[in-house]
């Protein structure tokens, strides 16, 4: 599969809508970033194609020419569901602004999505993006990456989720602070150094005595 994809795409052949749909879901993994970067944002309103099998970068390209052939459809209920196949690759302030449109996000989908753009996401912002389905988030409280997001909340925040969350980091607890005891590494080095500039000396006086005596 990847030879005759490197041949078509040699031969000037355009990864249009067609192409895509030819290579389908289970080869579109195959095309580097060279390959991805030719691709028509216009394309991907006719292509069906499913990502998740694919790498970061893969997910990454294709997300912003998702995004940009869809942009048309931005302020509809239609732009969800288009862009819900790229959504591996969106970002953690574009994820934020689909938290305000009630797009009930599957939470298998969330479990997908970039880790650093999860791991940026407050509970509440992550209650917009599951809307109806928030209940859910609790089956899959241990499973990462979602137990990873868990535990770096705050427990009172998981708590307004009332769904039964824990895992959180916990306030109010006590530091408890070990007391620094000086080493004889740290202690002043004013008497030491004295000593030392003095110890020829000293040895000099030493000799003299024993001579004499």
């Amino acid at each position: 599969a990847s030879t005759i994809i490197r041949q078509y795409i040699d031969l000037g052949n355009p990864l249009n809508a067609t192409a895509l749909n030819a290579i389908g879901t289970r080869y579109v993994c195959l095309l580097n970033a060279t390959d991805l970067n030719m691709i028509d944002p216009n394309s991907l309103k006719l292509a069906s194609l499913n990502l998740s099998a694919c790498s970061q970068t893969t997910k990454d390209i294709l997300y912003v020419k998702a995004k940009r052939a869809f942009s048309d459809q931005h302020n509809t209920p239609a732009y969800y569901q288009l862009i819900v196949p790229y959504l591996g690759g969106a970002s953690g302030v574009d994820l934020r602004a689909l938290s305000k449109d009630n797009v009930n996000m599957n939470v298998s989908t969330l479990a997908k999505l970039r880790r650093d753009a999860l791991m940026s996401l407050t509970p509440s912002e992550v209650q917009g993006l599951l809307g109806v389905n928030l209940a859910d988030l609790k089956k899959w409280q241990y499973k990462p990456p979602i137990w990873d997001w868990i535990q770096v909340q705050k427990q009172s925040e998981l708590d307004k989720l009332q769904i039964g969350l824990t895992g959180g980091t916990q306030e109010g607890y006590i530091n408890i602070v070990t007391p620094k005891f000086q080493t004889p590494s740290s202690a002043p080095l004013g008497p030491v150094a004295m000593t030392l500039h003095l110890l020829p000396a000293l040895l000099t006086s030493f000799l003299i005595t024993l001579i004499l005596s």
